[in-house]
């Protein structure tokens, strides 16, 4: 999987193929995951499968549990009534779109 992600486009310079490091949970832990992704030169920070808990990744994947989260809000999205692909991936981008709309507009009430 890590292999057939596309080229991220930078501002400047080459688009990047690889990225720095990678975050994971314990389902990814087995040693020879970890071992592959050291090998194609990403640093691995992979939860070791039957490690305890406390391994500092819950930071990052608080981020992206919370975001999920936010699109479970989205009825039609839970429960896809969709027929076509297209349509899914319409709702989900509205859905994004309606969602950096009231993160925007609360932190700029804050400000």
């Amino acid at each position: 999987m890590v292999r057939s992600m596309p080229a991220v486009k930078r501002p400047r310079g080459r688009p990047r193929r690889k990225p720095d490091a990678l975050y994971g949970d314990r389902g990814y832990g087995f040693p020879w995951i970890i071992a592959a992704i050291v090998a194609m030169g990403i640093i691995a920070k992979l939860a070791p499968r039957g490690a305890g808990h406390g391994s500092g990744s819950g930071k990052f994947r608080y981020v992206v549990e919370r975001s999920f989260a936010w699109f479970d809000n989205w009825r039609r999205l839970r429960m896809c009534y969709e027929k076509c692909a297209e349509h899914f991936q319409a709702f989900n981008e509205l859905a994004a779109c309606l969602i950096c709309a009231k993160r925007l507009r609360t932190l700029t009430a804050k400000l």
